[in-house]
């Protein structure tokens, strides 16, 4: 005769081990790449551990386009950009970018360099209130799909990212993302496709101008780039807003090279993880050569920095979210 008591131990006995061996990573592969992170977080989490580390030097910055979600055949926030430039008056673009909107030809809008882009988020982004800008870019993500995938863009975002996001916050981790992309833009979606609210997103700046409206003051979008947040700008965005070197840096490109070399020269326990783009089947394979997240120094020295390099043919199970 089984008794209560015998009962409750049985129950514990099944239970226990689901709870203790619960897989945080479940999309990552076993291996070392798995291995390394976990063990990075336990031990910066673990109190009596040589690595240690208190709830206030526990940050983890990520980079956006390419590392949270895809960024190929060019940007989501250029998508939005095109398709809103389609609609408007043309006349005040250089002309050459003009007609390759007219005849949709994105590689050449691509190879009009910094003053054709710029050109062109003014022309798609500026004039309207902050406000009515992030509202107009959440009716796009509600009906806009992949050139390629027909998912929404939301559902382009990677899973074993969306894990490590949890895994860390669960961890007491501050986790911020330090994008290239407009910050603007990434704080309509962050939070409830990341977790991430908009106060930890650090991104590109257009030029803003405060202005009175019917009594009420408001935020304007104007024309220029006020701060373009990638390459060595990236740390300086960091020292800015957060005020101290992350634990942990996560990127995929050489624009983030600046940010995971910074973060892991400083002193303690530091992580660098460098997200390479292998996976041709399930999603897109580029590095070197790549004109959108071109992954070529930061691949060099990946090794001898002692950054995980994270494979994602070999390291991830799932790419994408299921669709339901």
């Amino acid at each position: 005769m089984i008794t209560s008591t015998l009962r409750r131990v049985l129950f514990w006995m099944v239970l226990l081990p689901g709870i203790v061996c619960a897989d945080p990573l479940p999309s990552w592969q076993p291996g070392d790449t798995k291995r390394a992170l976990i063990e990075f977080v336990e031990g910066t989490t673990t109190v009596g551990s040589e690595d240690y580390l208190p709830r206030s030097q526990r940050i983890a910055v990520f980079d956006n386009d390419g590392t949270l979600w895809a960024e190929q055949p060019y940007y989501f926030q250029l998508a939005y950009a095109l398709e809103r430039a389609e609609k408007a008056d043309h006349s005040e673009l250089p002309e050459t970018l003009a007609k390759a909107l007219e005849r949709g030809d994105i590689a050449t809008v691509l190879d009009s360099g910094v003053e054709g882009l710029t050109a062109l988020l003014a022309l798609s982004h500026a004039n309207l209130s902050v406000a009515d800008f992030q509202a107009d870019v959440g009716q796009w993500l509600g009906t806009a799909r992949h050139p390629q995938t027909e998912r929404p863009y939301t559902a382009m975002v990677y899973q074993p990212m969306l894990e490590l996001l949890s895994y860390l916050r669960d961890n007491g981790y501050l986790t911020y993302i330090v994008s290239g992309g407009g910050a603007d833009f990434i704080r309509v979606f962050a939070e409830p496709v990341y977790g991430v609210p908009p106060w930890q997103v650090i991104g590109s700046l257009g030029e803003l101008e405060l202005v009175e409206e019917a009594g009420r003051w408001v935020t304007m979008k104007r024309p220029g780039v006020a701060w373009l947040d990638d390459g060595m700008n990236k740390p300086l965005s960091i020292e800015r807003v957060i005020g101290q070197r992350p634990a942990i840096a996560v990127g995929n490109s050489d624009g983030d090279y600046p940010m995971l070399v910074w973060t892991t020269q400083g002193a303690g326990p530091r992580l660098g993880i460098l997200v390479h783009h292998t996976d041709k089947a399930r999603e897109f394979a580029y590095d070197r050569e790549s004109h959108i997240g071109k992954l070529d120094k930061a691949l060099d020295e990946a090794g001898p920095r002692g950054w995980i390099r994270v494979d994602m043919a070999r390291d991830w199970r799932l790419v994408f979210p299921p669709q339901p």
